[in-house]
């Protein structure tokens, strides 16, 4: 019998963390009955009953295991942890508890998975939210596959079912902010993309504000393109082009034209405030790519766990003891 693992991440979702659990319990025993269901639920350090929730669940079905980590490491560090203990044949990556992605779609993502697709990929094709929202999503999916060094669809987060090889590339990958979609979207292979409607929470408050949006963002477009500096370095060409040719022609101006030639400080003022500020937004780009570098050759574990449930000690696939090994070696040198 083949297993199929799902990974729910979850923050103070004292309110859906059952719900989940029930809905894609009783989706597997109706149409996936011949599939095995294993149901990682990473949390990130809850304030209210979610771990007591998620504990007594996990009492009564040993199918459901439970990583709490020791502070809230967002999402994606949290979701790429509960990665490494997926031992699935396939491996839906994110399915978040207030189930805004449908779990209905998973029995079409698992017959196309058995098909031959490698990455069975939902695609956000519409969205209950309000328009100003849906039209910033839309304009920075775009933005961020138009800048990519290689093929992101717009519209495709993390609810995607993947093969156990996709998987292994996938945490492959030593990052320590991963993105992980696209991490998947640079790991290749056949792929499928599933529309949908992404649903409106139920219930419970959003746990992502807009500076985490930003946030994320950002660490989309710096992790997978070199677009920003490159776009500096034109700029800057371009720029430093205009200020000859400008030069230049001041110069002729001079000696056929002079009361053409500006004069005065208001030029001076606004010259050097336009260049000012592009220098800023220039040194800004090449600080994200600094801080990114610091963060990773700083090292250090990518969450660190409070406690687990339901999972043996050797089940993260080997992945972690590597990387420590790894670190030990790099130390001693």
């Amino acid at each position: 019998m083949k297993t199929i693992s799902i990974v729910s991440p979850c923050f103070n979702e004292e309110d859906n963390v059952e719900n989940c659990h029930r809905v894609v319990r009783d989706l597997f025993e109706k149409d996936l009955a011949d599939y095995r269901l294993e149901h990682i639920f990473v949390d990130n350090s809850s304030t209210d009953r979610t771990v007591d929730i998620l504990k007594r669940i996990a009492r009564e079905d040993a199918n459901v295991k439970i990583i709490v980590n020791s502070r809230n490491f967002g999402i994606f560090r949290s979701s790429f942890n509960g990665l490494k203990y997926a031992t699935g044949d396939a491996i839906l990556v994110m399915l978040p508890v207030d189930l805004q992605d449908p779990p209905e779609h998973i029995p079409e993502f698992v017959r196309l998975w058995e098909q031959g697709y490698e990455v069975v990929a939902g695609a956000r094709a519409n969205r209950e939210e309000p328009l100003a929202m849906r039209t910033a999503r839309k304009i920075f999916y775009r933005i961020v596959s138009a800048l990519s060094d290689f093929e992101m669809l717009a519209d495709v987060g993390e609810f995607q079912l993947i093969d156990r090889k996709v998987l292994n590339a996938v945490l492959a990958h030593n990052d320590h902010y991963p993105y992980i979609r696209g991490i998947i979207a640079s790991c290749g292979f056949r792929r499928v993309v599933v529309p949908y409607v992404w649903k409106a929470r139920k219930s419970g408050l959003p746990k992502h504000n807009h500076l985490m949006r930003i946030d994320q963002a950002l660490n989309a477009i710096f992790s997978f393109t070199r677009a920003p500096m490159r776009f500096c370095t034109l700029t800057g060409i371009a720029i430093s082009t205009m200020c000859i040719l400008f030069s230049f022609a001041s110069v002729v101006l001079y000696f056929f034209q002079s009361d053409l030639v500006p004069r005065g400080t208001t030029t001076i003022i606004v010259a050097l405030f336009f260049l000012s500020g592009v220098q800023l937004i220039f040194i800004g780009m090449l600080g994200e790519y600094v801080t990114s570098i610091h963060y990773q050759v700083r090292g250090g574990p990518l969450v660190i766990e409070r406690e687990r449930v339901n999972i043996d000690d050797g089940t993260s696939n080997g992945l972690s003891g590597r990387n420590e090994s790894k670190n030990q070696r790099a130390a001693a040198d």
